[in-house]
């Protein structure tokens, strides 16, 4: 696991990226739609809603990350939800970008990969359905880490750190 992005203030982001490869869930995720004349302007809507509206303006907060999807969120959040003055609504939104929010934090979040959705479910979207099961299984090996404090969160600094006290976080 590494820092996907820190510099919110309201929300750390963090990604996960497999042994030998050069990026992160991600970063392959928001490089493969922004490449994509059909799907670059939805990428980049969510782009800005992660990093804005959560990682700024809202945190993590359950209004945002209200479309469970078993261990992890897909974003954006599903149906109208209004904060004060601004409301969140991505009707037939084509993108999902599965998350994990780390369980009791505003502050912290996991952010996995996704894809096109082209179905009504996960199961019925077929490369959807890898990165979902995918996200799922990554979700779990980290709330297990949690669990056994090979994974501490560093409250005071809003990071995730290993056991030994370093930010390299090997799942």
């Amino acid at each position: 696991m590494e820092i996907w992005d820190d510099e919110g203030r309201k929300c750390s982001f963090y990604s996960v990226r497999r042994i030998h490869a050069s990026e992160n869930e991600t970063d392959l995720f928001f490089n493969k739609y922004d490449q994509l004349p059909e799907y670059k302007r939805a990428a980049q809507q969510l782009l800005s809603f992660i990093l804005d509206s959560i990682g700024d303006e809202h945190g993590a907060i359950d209004a945002l990350f209200n479309r469970f999807e078993n261990e992890v969120t897909g974003l954006p959040n599903k149906g109208r939800v209004q904060i004060g003055a601004l409301v969140f609504l991505y009707p037939n939104f084509p993108l999902r970008l599965y998350a994990l929010r780390i369980k009791n934090r505003e502050d912290l979040v996991v952010l996995f990969n996704g894809g096109v959705k082209s179905a009504q479910t996960n199961q019925a979207s077929s490369g959807l359905n890898i990165k979902w099961r995918e996200a799922c299984r990554f979700a779990q090996r980290i709330e297990e880490a949690l669990r056994t404090r090979e994974i501490i969160v560093d409250a005071k600094n809003r990071k995730l750190k290993s056991s030994d006290n370093s930010s390299e976080i090997i799942l």
